[in-house]
């Protein structure tokens, strides 16, 4: 199994949940976070005041997948998530060890099914 993290452009969000949803790969957790890169600052005005904004707000996707599945899920990313500018994000993937369904009690692939 692996533990796939993205963070991508919000805008991005609902073209990769539909497109790993149509890899039934419909299950994800998303977060909102704010980071930086490669991606330089930027001006924003508050209340008359400049503000220089050093943070991008992103949103994380985690998914836990099935080794087979691997490919098929940075694919979605690497299609949907793109602008093809600075700043499009990340795609980290790490091994897991182990899963394990709390309701059922069943663990390995059967409990990311």
């Amino acid at each position: 199994m692996k533990k796939i993290e993205a963070i991508i452009r919000p805008s991005k969000l609902k073209s990769v949940q539909k497109a790993l949803k149509e890899q039934n790969i419909p299950c994800l957790t998303v977060i909102p976070v704010k980071g930086t890169g490669l991606q330089k600052s930027y001006e924003e005005h508050y209340r008359g005041v400049e503000q220089t904004m050093i943070l991008q707000t992103r949103v994380m996707i985690i998914c836990i997948i099935s080794d087979e599945n691997l490919e098929k899920c940075i694919q979605v990313f690497m299609e949907h998530a793109t602008t093809g500018e600075v700043g499009d994000g990340k795609i980290f993937v790490y091994d897991v060890l182990d899963a394990i369904r709390i309701s059922t009690k069943v663990r390995g692939n059967d409990a990311i099914r």
